[in-house]
């Protein structure tokens, strides 16, 4: 599909990686931008976010480069949008609906489809008047994957009751995950969970240690869905390790809501591994918005180890770094090199160690 990419600087000082990031979420989605136009303002203008000026240049831009969909790399309200698209007459998608639409394009596992379809259907309640009616002849593309154009045509109350039906499946999922769980702890074995930025590198780093083959590629949400394996680890044996979804500067709500389940097995994990990407100029940003989400999923309490991943790019060494405790904090490695992946082994064993010492005290 044909894209049209509009940035706003609204003055925040990281406004050029929100951009990088917004592009990559862009071809994610399968668009092939033709154009692209920066505005820069103080704040929103109420009516085009834009102004209007902006949207006129826009709309001719729309023309020349015959553009299928606009793209905006800020959140719309419903009546931004749909003056947009008045005046554009194509489609107009913003971050939020596309951060959605990736996650329909990803998600593999029955409870990731669920999860998406949720938070799509609880995004397109608050957008329900008859908006699309002046695009009917364009159909499918980006912003219209999962539930689709029909659904558009539903009333509030059907969008209501499905959300219900799908809430509760949800919930019964979660059921069953919460049995896995005890089953797991009765078992006793630490249970660990990756946790980062979405492409630090997570599932590279899973799939050295468990020689499992969960996707991982050079993409932004290549994860969504929870894996779980058992991994056999030197002084302290068996341990249970999760990969989870990657996250992102202002992760929609409706995302964190409808991903909870998934998420909760980072809430009863007995020890986080952050894994970050160190070579990313962002780093300490995306430490800061992982950190942000983790609190926001009652995570915050549950220790971590900060994992500072494709140390290769920067010809560094593997290496860990201790407290003054002598705990392991920092753990330097290259998942795509397995090297320090020792390391980590190590940090799981001690981890569990000191765990069983205070257990028994």
């Amino acid at each position: 599909m044909q894209a049209l990419i509009i940035g706003v600087d609204l003055g925040l000082p990281d406004y050029l990686a929100q951009r990088e990031e917004f592009d990559m979420l862009a071809k994610g989605a399968g668009a092939v931008v033709v154009g692209q136009i920066t505005a820069r303002r103080d704040r929103p203008d109420a009516a085009y976010f834009v102004g209007s000026g902006k949207a006129d240049e826009v709309a001719l831009m729309v023309e020349e480069t015959q553009a299928d969909i606009v793209l905006f790399d800020q959140p719309l309200s419903p009546a931004q949008q749909r003056n947009l698209e008045r005046k554009f007459n194509v489609r107009v998608v913003d971050r939020v609906a596309l951060i959605l639409d990736i996650f329909a394009l990803r998600a593999k596992s029955h409870e990731g489809k669920l999860q998406v379809e949720l938070a799509q259907l609880t995004h397109l309640a608050t957008r329900l008047t008859r908006m699309w009616s002046h695009l009917e002849r364009q159909r499918g593309g980006i912003g219209m994957r999962g539930p689709g154009e029909s659904q558009l045509e539903m009333d509030r109350r059907m969008i209501g009751d499905k959300v219900k039906v799908l809430k509760e499946r949800l919930s019964r999922l979660q059921r069953q995950r919460v049995t896995q769980r005890r089953a797991r702890a009765r078992g006793a074995s630490t249970s660990i969970s990756l946790v980062g930025y979405t492409n630090a590198g997570k599932s590279t780093l899973f799939n050295a240690l468990t020689h499992a083959d969960a996707f991982a590629a050079d993409q932004l949400f290549a994860t969504l869905d929870t894996t779980t394996r058992k991994l056999w680890v030197e002084g302290t044996g068996q341990v249970t390790i999760s990969d989870t979804v990657g996250f992102i500067r202002d992760l929609p709500h409706t995302l964190i809501a409808a991903f909870r389940a998934t998420l909760e097995e980072a809430i009863h994990a007995d020890v986080l591994f952050h894994v970050v990407d160190a070579s990313s100029d962002q780093r300490d940003e995306q430490i800061h918005q992982v950190q942000r989400v983790l609190l926001d999923i009652g995570a915050g309490e549950v220790p971590q180890v900060m994992v500072y991943n494709k140390i290769d790019n920067l010809g560094l060494p593997a290496r860990i770094e201790r407290d003054a405790h002598g705990t392991i904090q920092k753990i330097f490695v290259s998942a795509q090199q397995r090297e320090g992946l020792n390391f980590i082994r190590q940090a799981i064993a001690e981890f569990a160690l000191s765990a069983e010492t205070h257990a028994t005290h």
